[in-house]
């Protein structure tokens, strides 16, 4: 019993360590072969291309997406 118990320990120790040692490499938010020029080409374009959306949301938060309902006159 006592040496199931030993190789259990042993067994943790080794995934502790490798978890120790694996952790600072992770997964970087570079792609693999990616240069930093294409790497800032990248992120202008995911901005270039979310900004309309990002109005869009805004618009709905502020209720600028659609007529006031507060009169029943028509304001030209």
């Amino acid at each position: 019993m006592e040496s199931l118990l030993t190789c259990v320990r042993k067994v943790i120790l080794v995934i502790f360590l490798s978890v120790l040692f694996l952790m600072p490499l992770g997964c970087s938010m570079e792609q693999l072969g990616e240069s930093a020029a294409e790497g800032n080409r990248r992120h202008v374009r995911i901005l270039r291309l979310s900004k309309p959306e990002l109005v869009t949301d805004i618009d709905q938060v502020l209720f600028l997406d659609r007529p006031n309902r507060l009169t029943e006159r028509r304001i030209p």
